[in-house]
């Protein structure tokens, strides 16, 4: 009489190291930089920056009159920042996907780093942003934008917005958790997103803004004069 045959034991995951950390954060990265590739409703983000500078150059330069200067190096530097917020709404709408899709739940059930999805999701936005905002430079000069400092306060200032739009992924990805779908992600994404632009200073001068709103707009101003508190406006841009 043959006995039954033992089952083998479960090998054990390998021990998770920062190097192998990295590698699963860099792999998700990857993958969500191919998927946004692939995806033509995710490109389309990036079109409305440009969208908007040339509104706002072409149409609203004229009837707006910006103080200290034209209205081009007023509101290109707004911009630049409305390009990495916009680009960190993808946050919001790639999360919600994902977990409808059940694709979190495969990351889940594969010896990886926790933390490897949501930080290469975040890298991602940041590479694109990268990306978004050197393009918006060149669109920008090509529309008759000129920077008026050195390279390094101009470098601080571009690093200051990826800063923001990076901090602002991370709060786009819990919009994306907690929504239910991608839909409910990209309109939850939207609000503050308005808030932040056109409840400021960022497209018009204080001067034309209500008086109820006039609080908040002073409150944004880190520096002397018109430079505001938006990291879009920063002495390397005035």
């Amino acid at each position: 009489m043959t006995g039954l045959p033992l089952s083998q034991p479960p090998i054990p995951a390998p021990r998770l190291t920062p190097f192998l950390a990295l590698r699963d954060v860099s792999g998700v990265a990857k993958r969500n930089l191919l998927r946004s590739v692939r995806t033509p409703q995710l490109l389309l983000y990036t079109l409305e920056p440009v969208m908007l500078l040339l509104i706002f150059r072409y149409i609203f330069s004229g009837a707006i009159k910006a103080p200290g200067g034209g209205y081009t190096d007023f509101v290109v530097p707004a911009i630049f920042l409305i390009t990495v917020l916009v680009g960190a709404m993808t946050s919001a709408i790639g999360i919600a996907e994902d977990l409808k899709s059940g694709m979190i739940d495969r990351f889940r059930s594969l010896p990886m780093a926790r933390s490897a999805v949501l930080t290469g999701r975040s890298l991602t936005d940041l590479a694109r942003s990268v990306i978004s905002l050197a393009v918006m430079t060149g669109l920008g000069a090509a529309v008759g934008f000129r920077f008026h400092s050195d390279a390094g306060p101009i470098l601080a200032g571009m690093l200051l917005i990826l800063a923001f739009g990076y901090s602002f992924s991370w709060m786009n990805t819990a919009i994306g958790i907690s929504a239910k779908d991608p839909e409910s992600a990209q309109n939850a994404a939207v609000g503050p997103y308005f808030i932040l632009i056109f409840a400021s200073n960022a497209n018009v001068p204080a001067s034309t803004l209500p008086g109820w709103l006039l609080p908040s707009t002073r409150g944004q101003r880190p520096g002397k004069r018109d430079a505001r508190s938006l990291p879009c406006r920063c002495t390397a841009f005035r």
